[in-house]
């Protein structure tokens, strides 16, 4: 989409990291004061939504004043379709539907609209691939500012490089772990993982983890060691996580040894 036509309004889509208010950065808070609507996703939950309950709080904290804040039900994904095919199929009916319900979101406002996500926008995140839609179909022109990572949330808890001294990284999803280690990676950020089963799956020998779950929360959870003998733990770091916050959302990095290193 074109950058160009400054007197649109602007969609202004802001990355908060992955929970703690510290996080935020300058550029965050600024953006979040220059914007007179917000649009809160939020999830169907016996209790409520806790991440969109934390979204508020930090609108609260950082924004001057009330903001005027629109909040959406969140449209449930379809899972499950079988296969690649099905998998993207039903992506793309979320995709489709999430921007049909965050464009009414905007009717009848002229001003610039804000979208709080967690983590960066542009790290395992559909967000700006759905605001695109929502931007060609209002006339608003797309703006975004990034956000701290998880995976740098991760890295600094542990207090280590991601990656061995000019080695790659490779970063993809529990669902697609498997694939990441016939393929020979031997440094691993693995993200959205709807359990531990693909951790189950794998051979531990050789392999050290650094885990975490609800980076920079209350409920913040880590775990480190060989993979063997993490693995336990790591299953009841995150079932701790889920019953202090109500939900969880955790990721991990997996390296092979190296010459009696990791």
């Amino acid at each position: 989409m074109s950058e160009h036509g400054g007197s649109r309004r602007r969609i202004v889509l802001i990355g908060i990291g992955p929970g703690d208010p510290e996080q935020v950065t300058l550029e965050a808070v600024r953006a979040m004061n220059e914007v007179g609507r917000f649009v809160v996703t939020e999830k169907h939950r016996p209790d409520g939504d806790p991440l969109a309950a934390a979204r508020l709080a930090l609108l609260a904290r950082y924004v001057a004043g009330e903001p005027e804040v629109v909040v959406v039900a969140d449209v449930e994904r379809d899972r499950t379709p079988a296969g690649a095919a099905g998998y993207r199929q039903a992506v793309a009916d979320w995709h489709a539907a999430r921007a049909r319900r965050w464009a009414a979101a905007l009717d009848g406002y002229h001003g610039d609209v804000g979208f709080l996500v967690w983590g960066d926008p542009a790290l395992y995140d559909s967000t700006i691939r759905v605001l695109n839609r929502v931007a060609d179909a209002t006339g608003a022109r797309l703006h975004v500012v990034p956000g701290v990572s998880s995976l740098s949330a991760l890295a600094a808890r542990h207090r280590i490089v991601l990656h061995d001294i000019g080695e790659p990284l490779h970063v993809t999803t529990g669902r697609r772990l498997a694939e990441a280690v016939a393929q020979g990676h031997s440094a691993i950020a693995v993200l959205l993982n709807r359990s531990l089963a693909e951790l189950d799956a794998l051979d531990p020998t050789g392999w050290h983890v650094w885990w975490g779950a609800n980076l920079g929360t209350g409920s913040e959870q880590l775990v480190a060691g060989d993979l063997a003998s993490a693995r336990p733990r790591i299953a009841a770091a995150r079932a701790a996580a889920r019953a202090a916050a109500g939900w969880v959302l955790d990721l991990h990095l997996l390296r092979r040894e190296r010459d009696g290193t990791t």
